[in-house]
């Protein structure tokens, strides 16, 4: 098994294995944070959202790992699953944060929050297509 996912990986262009390799770091981060926010407060850390976003928030503490262990596989499922995961979440974000963007615009620019979520957002979703074509490419 080992061997076949090494060769998986070493079968991909440069380029792909440096996108599935920020992939990877981004969603095992958003795992990071939603665990340790929801250690730090329970499952109520996203009062200030409604409810099916708290919810969702939630669930990211599963979706992200899954992600990240498909990903690692190298599988197209990894990639679906990531662009649909990431784009709940920064919908999710942008709509529980909604009320402070449009109360003080300035803090987009913070180096954690909105503008992260979103970069690595648009990442993902500009990155998808070519990478399930390579993917799909080299699939067994």
């Amino acid at each position: 098994m080992g061997v076949r996912l090494r060769e998986k990986w070493s079968g991909l262009p440069r380029w792909a294995r440096w996108v599935l390799a920020v992939y990877l770091i981004g969603f095992a981060e958003g795992s990071g944070v939603h665990l340790f926010w929801m250690l730090m407060n329970g499952i109520h850390t996203f009062a200030h959202f409604p409810a099916v976003c708290q919810v969702f928030l939630n669930a990211l503490v599963l979706l992200d790992p899954l992600v990240v262990v498909l990903v690692a596989r190298v599988r197209r499922g990894g990639i679906l699953l990531g662009v649909a995961v990431v784009t709940l979440d920064v919908t999710t974000n942008w709509i529980g944060n909604w009320p402070w963007v449009t109360a003080d615009p300035a803090r987009l620019l913070q180096p954690v929050g909105l503008l992260p979520i979103t970069l690595f957002g648009l990442f993902v979703l500009l990155s998808a297509v070519p990478l399930l074509r390579v993917i799909n490419d080299t699939a067994e």
